[in-house]
């Protein structure tokens, strides 16, 4: 079993840069990815991207592509989401997870096979 820890998330203005991060601990070399998800308030949780362990391949949806940036830190167990010119639609609690697909299918990100989650870290985009 793999826990998770998200951290990093707050109070940012519109077209400001935010960076969470993802600490993985027990079993960290027991999963395919990791995936970055967010659920908005009154919204279903949605996938923002994902990175497979092994080769650092990464993917986006499409509503971030060219703003965030997924990246890893195998030997601290961590992941990392750089966000940058933010906006107010981006306001969420962001959870990472475990994942088994990380992939493109008809050029749109795919994430399935999520298993261990983490508690979440809110990220609110406001003036």
């Amino acid at each position: 079993q793999v826990q998770l820890v998200e951290s990093g998330g707050g109070l940012v203005q519109p077209g400001g840069s935010l960076r969470l991060s993802c600490v993985a601990s027990g079993f960290t070399t027991n999963y395919y990815g990791i995936g970055w998800f967010r659920q908005a308030p009154g919204k279903e949780r949605e996938g923002v991207s994902c990175i497979r362990r092994n080769d650092g391949t990464t993917n986006y949806a499409d509503s971030v592509k060219g703003r965030f940036t997924i990246s890893r830190d195998n030997a601290k167990n961590t992941v990392y989401l750089q966000m940058n010119s933010l906006k107010p639609e981006d306001t969420a609690v962001y959870y990472c997870a475990t994942l088994k697909v990380c992939t493109v299918v008809r050029d749109r990100a795919l994430f399935a096979g999520m298993a261990s989650w983490g508690k979440g870290t809110l990220v609110t985009v406001s003036s």
